[in-house]
């Protein structure tokens, strides 16, 4: 139970890609980690495949000094939540906050819509590539990219290194921060 105390953010917005959330939502609860999800309002979104998720809490009523690291899963989903003003500024505040973000697929749009991809190593799926350079992020075609507390991948058969890498990652961000579960 490596993550037993840490908390993390999970973005949500209809037609994510349901591996992308589903996979890391229950690799990291293994772990011990505790998860809320969120969305632009309190309620049901669906998957490309219609799986629904309820969100824990609104946007409005998340707070980035609540959390040790944010994922976001892919699909058409970040297209959305890249639309909404107060998820982008929560994204720049968990980089800025020195916050693990985790983004895979299409959801490093999101990041270069935040503005913290600038001069850092960035993977995504394929046809992003060219909005991630566009950003100032430096495109690396590899199954999991770690730059700082910038965690990226490609698409879903990343999904074990991607879940990995946050792991290790969280774990050696804050092993000098006391955690407590609540």
């Amino acid at each position: 139970m490596k993550l037993k105390g840490y908390k993390f953010a999970f973005f949500i917005e209809n037609m994510y890609e349901d591996m992308e959330f589903w996979y890391p939502y229950y690799r990291l609860k293994e772990e011990g980690a505790s998860i809320t999800v969120i969305a632009p309002e309190k309620k049901e979104y669906k998957s490309k495949h219609g799986i629904p998720v309820k969100a824990d809490i609104s946007i409005d009523d998340a707070r980035v000094e609540s959390f040790q690291g944010l994922v976001i899963p892919g699909g058409f989903a970040p297209d959305y939540m890249r639309r909404v003003p107060d998820m982008v500024e929560f994204v720049r505040n968990m980089f800025v906050g020195s916050r693990l973000v985790a983004a895979i697929c299409h959801a490093p749009w999101v990041l270069g819509s935040a503005g913290i991809i600038n001069g850092k190593k960035v993977t995504g799926f394929f046809s992003i590539k060219d909005d991630i350079v566009n950003s100032g992020g430096k495109w690396v075609d590899e199954e999991v990219v770690k730059d700082g507390s910038i965690i990226t991948s490609r698409n879903p058969d990343d999904l074990p290194a991607f879940c990995r890498e946050i792991i290790e990652t969280v774990c050696k961000m804050f092993v000098e921060t006391e955690v407590t579960a609540s």
